[in-house]
Formats: C-alpha cells, structure tokens, sequence
C-alpha cells in the first residue's frame, strides 16, 4: 500500500517508546520464529486480560518516550516503517470513527528494543498485540524485517496495515463490549478466542478495502488504491499465521483442539471478506463452526 507522497499525516499521535534490547533473532532458529509468527497478527492471548496483566501486572512504563516529530507527509510513511504505522493511526481512526458510536481511539506505540506494558513486555520477539488495560496498541517495527529476513513471510506496505488494522480490531472488540460478551474459553477450532481473532482480520480487511475513500484536510487522499501484488503481499502474511500451518511446520501435525487464531484459510477468507464486502459481513460469533 502506497501512501499519497502529498498526504498530510503529521496530525499523528503515534509515540515512539522504548530502550535497550537488540533485535530478536539471530540464533532464534525456526522454532523461535514459529513463536513470532503467531505473535504477528494475533499477539499474546490478552483477550482475558481487561482486569489483569501477566508477569507482575501494572508494570512501569519505560523512560524515553516521545512522539514521531519526523512523520508529517504520506511520502515519510512510504519510506519509514515507524511512519507507516503513523499514517495508518490517522487513517484507522477516521474509518472507525465513521462506524463506532463514541469511538475512542487507542494509543500506538512504536517500540524501540523492549518497554513495559500493563500487559508484560513489549518487543519485536513478542511481536505487534493490543493491550486491553491501556487501550493501546504496541509495535516494533524491525518485527516486519525480521519476518521477511529469516521467515520469508509477506511484510511489505499492505500487509503491515493488515497487521495493524488486525490490532486496531482487537480495540474495537474491547470497546464495543465483544471480549466481554465473548471471554475466552480456551482453545480449538470453534472456540471465542479463534472467532475473535478471525473478526479482526475481516475488520482489517473492511478497512482496507475503504482505505481509498479517506482524505487529508486538504482533500488527498490518504493512501493508492493498492495493487493485485499487495493484495496479495496481505493474503500471504494471513496465510502464514494460520494455525495450521504453523502447526504444521513446527511439530509436523495439526491439532484443531489447540487451535487459537484459525486455520489459514480462515484467516485468509475472513479478510478477503471484509475486504470485498464490509463490516456487516464481520460477524463471526453468529457463524456455525462449520462456517468459519
């Protein structure tokens, strides 16, 4: 996805957060990357979390925190991965506040190394998540390179929108009463966390497929109508967060019992879905288990 270089996105609030650690990877080895591959679109399983925080709770936040001052035109976003996320906040936050009655937009925060969070720590190895306690949505972008360098894995402009559109859904989940409505109850195939997962890809892919008709105050559009490619370049990364075929790639067999996001072609089908046909097809507690 090809941001309009003319587009005015320096009205952002996107901070930059974080110190010390070194990327994740190097030795990390398939298996490592396995784990961060189903970090990528879903995270940690904070969907219990709205009361509570894993690993010691209400943790402090890191020292050195400050806004993305360099990120004002859509040409940034073209060139910086921190900037891309700078510019989809703007553009999420229009698309959603168009259809939540009393939207209240979530934080973002581009992580650099590792930061504390309400929800444990946030870095490239634990990869992009929501956090239900602050609202807020957590980043590290050298996650995207790490992802085409050692996992050959889809992570080019529209699949990193897809993947931080898959977490703004995760906030509109909490905010509109669904993760309450629908608490977690463990694992498998029909279960609340894989039919929560596979909605935030549909409302990605609703976004997405609205992207074009958003505008900047002086009338440019945000973003290029993407291409087959990119289209593609999403479908890919929903492809390779599939249950299954992380399953499959890590011990060799599939077990639908343990199942926490969906198989690829769920995910993949829930997106191109919301892509195609909106929000009012994003329903996927409504749905059999048959039919997701």
């Amino acid at each position: 996805m090809t941001f309009n270089p003319d587009a005015d996105i320096s009205g952002n609030t996107t901070r930059r957060r974080g110190r010390g650690a070194a990327i994740a990877g190097g030795g990390a080895g398939v298996l490592g990357l396995v784990a961060l591959v189903v970090a990528m679109l879903g995270g940690p399983d904070l969907t219990g979390l709205v009361g509570g925080a894993p690993g010691g709770g209400n943790a402090p936040a890191s020292s050195g925190e400050n806004t993305l001052a360099e990120c004002d035109t859509g040409e940034d976003a073209n060139t910086n991965d921190d900037c891309r996320m700078a510019g989809a906040e703007l553009v999420l936050n229009e698309y959603w506040e168009k259809h939540v009655d009393g939207y209240r937009p979530p934080s973002l925060t581009v992580v650099e190394g590792q930061t504390s969070t309400q929800c444990g720590t946030a870095s490239n190895a634990v990869g992009p998540f929501y956090c239900p306690p602050e609202q807020g949505v957590y980043i590290d972008t050298t996650f995207f390179q790490l992802m085409r360098d050692q996992f050959g894995a889809s992570a080019n402009e529209l699949a990193q929108l897809y993947i931080v559109g898959h977490e703004w859904g995760h906030h509109i989940q909490n905010i509109t009463g669904t993760m309450d409505k629908y608490p977690n109850n463990g694992t498998g195939a029909d279960s609340n966390g894989v039919r929560t997962e596979l909605q935030a890809d549909c409302y990605a892919g609703a976004w997405l497929g609205d992207i074009t008709e958003q505008k900047d105050d002086n009338g440019v559009a945000y973003v290029q109508k993407p291409t087959e490619e990119q289209i593609t370049d999403a479908l890919n990364a929903a492809f390779t967060v599939g249950d299954d075929h992380i399953q499959e790639q890590q011990a060799g067999r599939v077990n639908p019992e343990s199942f926490t996001h969906g198989t690829s072609e769920q995910r993949q089908g829930w997106f191109a879905d919301g892509y195609k046909n909106g929000l009012g097809v994003c329903d996927t507690f409504a749905v059999s288990g048959a039919d997701l």
